[in-house]
C-alpha cells in the first residue's frame, strides 16, 4: 500500500505542476497584452503570443533541464518538454520555420551535453517533425476529428521519442511504457484544460461584447462610450491632442413611434446607424460611433479639431437627411439635428465636453431642427 501511494503521488504532483505552468503563462500573457493595449503599443496579438510563448517555454525547459545536465537521470523531465512543445505547436499555434527551430535544438543539445549521441539526433529530428505535425493539424484539421488527430499525433511521436531515450539511457521496457503512458495522460489533460480555459475566455469576450454593444443597432453603447471617452479625454489633455465630438438625434422620433409603431422606430434607428457607420468607415475607421440614448447618437473624433470634423459631419448630415425608410410600403421621412464641439483648456472632465455638445444639439432642435450647431 505504501509503494502504491509513493508511485501515484509524483504523478499527481506532475499534473498540477504542468497545469500550473500553463496557467501562469495565460496570466502573464493576458497581463502583457493588456499593458501593450493600454500604452497603445501597436503589436499584433498573434505575434506577441508567438514571441512570448516561445520565450516562456524556452526559459521553462532550460531552467528545468539545468538541474539535471550531465546526470544519468537527465531524461526525467522529458515529458514536460514534450508537453511544452505541444502547447506551443498546437494550442498557441505558433509556426516556427526550420531556420529558427534547428538552432534552438542544436543549442539545447550542446547545453544538455547530448550532441555526440546518435540517439539524441534521432530524438531531435523526431521532435521537430512532431512540432510540425501538431502545427499542421492545428491549422488544417477537421473539427469533427479534432481530438482524434491530436491524440494520434501525440501517441505516435511521443512513443518514438521515448524509444530513442530508452536506447540512449538503457531504460527498461517497464519504464518506457510507464513514461509513454504518463505522456498520453498529460496530453489528454492538457487538451481538456486548455479547451476549458478557451471556452471560458470566449464566453467572457462574448459577455463583454454584449455589455458594450447596443442589441438593436449593433454599434457600441453608452457604457462603451463612457469607458473609451475617459481614456481619450485624459490622453488628449495630457498630450495636448485634438479631440472633437458630434451628437445627433432623430427629429420627431416619438411621432414615428406613435404613428407607425415601435417596429418602424426600430427600423429607422437601424437605418440611421447603418448610414452613419458607412460614412465613418469610408473616411476614418478610427472615429468612434455610439448609441448613447433612445434616438441619440455620439460620434467621437480622436485627433480632430473642430474644422477637421466638418467634412465628415456634413456627409453624415446630408446622407441621413436625404433618405427615407420604407416600412410596410410607407415611406418615413427622416431628419436629424446635430451639435458639435471640441475639447478646450477649460474642460476638466469628459462631461464638460459632453455638456457643451449636448447644449449645441438642443440649440439646433430649439431653432427649427434639421441643422448643425458647432462652436
Amino acid at each position: 500500500m505504501t509503494w502504491h501511494v509513493w508511485q501515484v503521488s509524483p504523478f499527481i504532483t506532475s499534473i498540477f505542476f504542468i497545469l500550473g505552468v500553463f496557467t501562469l503563462y495565460q496570466v502573464l500573457y493576458d497581463w502583457l497584452k493588456s499593458v501593450m493595449h493600454l500604452k497603445k503599443i501597436n503589436v499584433d496579438d498573434d505575434r506577441l503570443n508567438a514571441v512570448f510563448g516561445v520565450l516562456y517555454m524556452l526559459i521553462f525547459i532550460f531552467s528545468m533541464q539545468s538541474t539535471l545536465v550531465g546526470k544519468t537521470i537527465s531524461w526525467e523531465f522529458m515529458n514536460f518538454q514534450i508537453i511544452a512543445l505541444v502547447f506551443c505547436a498546437y494550442f498557441l499555434n505558433i509556426h516556427m520555420p526550420y531556420r529558427i527551430f534547428i538552432p534552438i535544438v542544436l543549442i539545447y543539445m550542446i547545453f544538455n551535453a547530448s550532441i555526440g549521441y546518435w540517439e539524441s539526433w534521432c530524438h531531435a529530428w523526431t521532435l521537430i517533425m512532431c512540432y510540425e505535425s501538431f502545427n499542421h493539424i492545428r491549422r488544417f484539421q477537421n473539427d469533427k476529428f479534432q481530438f482524434i488527430n491530436y491524440i494520434l499525433v501525440g501517441i505516435c511521436f511521443g512513443g518514438l521519442m521515448w524509444f530513442f531515450v530508452k536506447i540512449k539511457f538503457n531504460l527498461t521496457w517497464a519504464t518506457f511504457y510507464e513514461e509513454w503512458f504518463y505522456l498520453i495522460i498529460f496530453e489528454i489533460l492538457l487538451y481538456s484544460y486548455v479547451n476549458m480555459i478557451l471556452r471560458d475566455s470566449k464566453l467572457k469576450l462574448h459577455l463583454v461584447e454584449f455589455a458594450n454593444h447596443d442589441a438593436l443597432t449593433k454599434i457600441e453603447n453608452y457604457a462603451a462610450y463612457n469607458s473609451k471617452m475617459k481614456y481619450l479625454f485624459d490622453t488628449s489633455r495630457r498630450n495636448n491632442l485634438h479631440l472633437s465630438m458630434m451628437m445627433f438625434d432623430i427629429d420627431h422620433f416619438k411621432h414615428v413611434n406613435d404613428t407607425y409603431g415601435h417596429l418602424a422606430g426600430d427600423q429607422v434607428l437601424q437605418h440611421v446607424a447603418d448610414i452613419t457607420q458607412t460614412v465613418i468607415n469610408a473616411n476614418d475607421p478610427h472615429i468612434k460611433f455610439y448609441r448613447t440614448g433612445g434616438e441619440e447618437f455620439n460620434v467621437v473624433f480622436p485627433g480632430y479639431d473642430l474644422d477637421a470634423t466638418k467634412v465628415i459631419v456634413q456627409q453624415i448630415f446630408a446622407a441621413i437627411n436625404n433618405t427615407k425608410v420604407n416600412y410596410n410600403g410607407t415611406d418615413i421621412n427622416i431628419s436629424i439635428s446635430m451639435g458639435v464641439s471640441a475639447i478646450s483648456e477649460a474642460d476638466m472632465r469628459p462631461n464638460d465636453l459632453y455638456s457643451r455638445v449636448d447644449d449645441n444639439l438642443y440649440h439646433s432642435k430649439n431653432n427649427g431642427r434639421m441643422q448643425i450647431t458647432a462652436d
